[in-house]
């Protein structure tokens, strides 16, 4: 057994030890501190004050949300805490209808701080249309939240959680360590702006598997800072694709390193597997990156390495100085809906180096596919479709 198998089996043995403990120990039911499931009242003190009881606890304990609607303004459930604690959602917390509501910190569900922490079930919903509709007719809207947030947090699970309709991202996850989601449903519409479904920034360890995530951004995009990602059996699609990157967008930005996307499919997404930079000085960096077993399906970039990222025609006009090193493509097929279905659109200053590829079967109905090349060095092996132009 492997050692991302055997870390499965221990998360799974955890995930059933704490719902076996916190079965027979302390519970804290939001509905004993005062939160109504009407989906109308407010209930942040209730949920804010059974969180705190909960943290308090010697013993392992749980924070119960039972089946109902409850409505939620941005509630930030901070630690340290004294033992583990389950958070068991039953029931669908909801966002306020009126969007000003949600106010300018950028969050709506916070967890900071916190070791030792399972969220399991339930479904969020942020009510993001209004918000969306705001954004687009390009009134004085407020900057917007992100869904669920973990912030310098450690050993944290979050299994079969419904995120609905988040004004910006879904899931952010932020220096934080040994981090596991899993079992997740993420959805947006895929014309909603900025709904990535999973960020992870400046964290290492983390593990996304079993989930699918359909958006109108990246599916996952792995951020400035992450180490240790390992991504599993997604179904991506609509959004962008699984990103990583945007990198370089600073000087002294940090890198990326040991990502690992395997056994995922891609369906009508923008992109497929993309690392992408800004054209801008900086030490940045992407190495040891691994994207194999993944079936694309009418995707249009499958593969894509854009080093002159320049979204809203505000570019730099520079080169991107983020180094782009051992990164292996195997076992990828499936259909482009463009004829260049490989794209490597490398640095002039700071070529792609270490790139392999190996058994690609990409295609374009009617229409035979062609990779593209720029400042870029590899190796192929196996049979490469489009040929390589390395």
């Amino acid at each position: 057994m492997n050692k991302q198998l055997l870390k499965a089996a221990l998360i799974i043995c955890i995930i059933l030890s704490i719902m076996i403990c916190c079965s027979n120990a302390a519970s804290y039911n939001v509905v004993s501190y005062g939160a109504r499931a009407d989906g109308r009242t407010d209930s942040s003190k209730a949920f804010m004050n059974a969180w705190k009881a909960a943290c308090a606890s010697r013993s392992s304990t749980m924070v119960y949300i039972p089946r109902g609607t409850y409505m939620t303004k941005p509630v930030v459930f901070s630690g340290p805490c004294r033992s583990r604690i389950l958070f068991q959602i039953d029931g669908t917390i909801v966002a306020p209808p009126n969007y000003q509501d949600m106010g300018n910190t950028g969050f709506w569900i916070l967890f900071s701080k916190v070791s030792r922490l399972t969220i399991h079930g339930g479904t969020i919903d942020a009510r993001g249309s209004k918000f969306w509709a705001c954004r687009q007719t390009g009134s004085n809207c407020p900057a917007g939240v992100r869904s669920l947030s973990i912030l310098w947090s450690n050993d944290v699970v979050i299994t079969g959680l419904k995120s609905l309709y988040s004004e910006l991202i879904h899931i952010t996850v932020s220096d934080s360590n040994h981090i596991h989601l899993e079992h997740m449903n993420i959805i947006a519409p895929s014309r909603s702006p900025n709904t990535d479904g999973i960020i992870i920034q400046s964290s290492s360890g983390v593990t996304i598997k079993n989930s699918m995530i359909r958006t109108g951004d990246d599916c996952i995009a792995v951020g400035p800072g992450s180490k240790n990602i390992w991504i599993e059996k997604i179904a991506c699609g609509p959004g962008h694709g699984i990103s990583i990157g945007s990198l370089g967008n600073s000087l002294n930005e940090a890198g990326v390193q040991n990502v690992t996307v395997t056994n995922t499919v891609f369906k009508k997404t923008q992109n497929g597997v993309r690392i992408k930079s800004w054209a801008r000085d900086s030490k940045s960096y992407a190495t040891n990156v691994e994207f194999r077993n993944l079936i694309m399906q009418a995707v249009d970039n499958p593969i894509i390495i854009d080093q002159t990222y320049c979204p809203d025609n505000r570019c730099p006009h520079q080169t991107s100085g983020v180094e782009v090193s051992n990164v292996k493509y195997s076992n990828i097929k499936g259909t482009s809906t463009t004829v260049e279905a490989v794209k490597f659109q490398c640095s002039v200053s700071n070529p792609c180096r270490g790139i392999q590829m190996r058994n690609i079967r990409l295609t374009t109905p009617n229409r035979a596919t062609t990779s593209i090349c720029e400042n870029v060095h590899g190796s192929n092996s196996g049979s490469v479709v489009p040929r390589s132009c390395f």
